[in-house]
């Protein structure tokens, strides 16, 4: 299928589905009311999780889309609306295999033990979106040193004299 094509017939909801499940990132190019269409970005997303990208404000907010996004491209949370910032189950799903999603979560997420675990042992210098209490929480410092050596500038100064944790550089 042409991108023309899809542009000729954008409104067009059952072409749309085809060309989506083509092309996922044909999403682009469809009308906003398709972009809003459950069906229409579920099946994009079902092609390539990239796609979510293009779907609607509304969905961005609705869980079950985000999700869909996260599992296969875990650094589309960047699109997920605030509200899905502040979801664990959301943001957890992503740092696992992104830790940069910490960087997109809510304050309290950056607060939260196990989102920030599971973001540092994929990434350790994302330790630095941490909450000051979790910079300060030494199994974390450990893990996330022992991932990234940088990640040891971003850890607080009363680790930073931790000899242990000196040893690990």
């Amino acid at each position: 299928m042409e991108v023309q094509d899809v542009m000729n017939h954008n409104d067009d909801k059952e072409f749309v589905l085809e060309a989506v499940k083509e092309n996922g990132k044909f999403l682009d190019i469809v009308s906003e009311r398709l972009k809003d269409d459950k069906e229409v970005v579920k099946n994009a997303l079902q092609q390539d999780s990239e796609a979510l990208e293009f779907a609607s404000d509304r969905l961005k907010n609705d869980k079950e889309i985000i999700m869909m996004g996260v599992k296969g491209a875990p650094w589309t949370i960047c699109y997920a609306s605030e509200k899905l910032r502040d979801d664990k189950e959301v943001v957890l799903e992503s740092c696992k295999n992104y830790g940069q999603a910490l960087y997109f979560a809510s304050e309290e997420l950056r607060n939260d033990r196990e989102v920030v675990k599971a973001a540092v042992e994929n990434k350790g210098i994302i330790i630095k979106y941490a909450s000051q209490r979790l910079r300060n929480d030494k199994k974390l410092a450990e893990i996330a040193v022992k991932q990234n050596k940088q990640a040891y500038y971003f850890i607080s100064q009363e680790l930073q004299q931790d000899e242990e944790i000196k040893g690990l550089l």
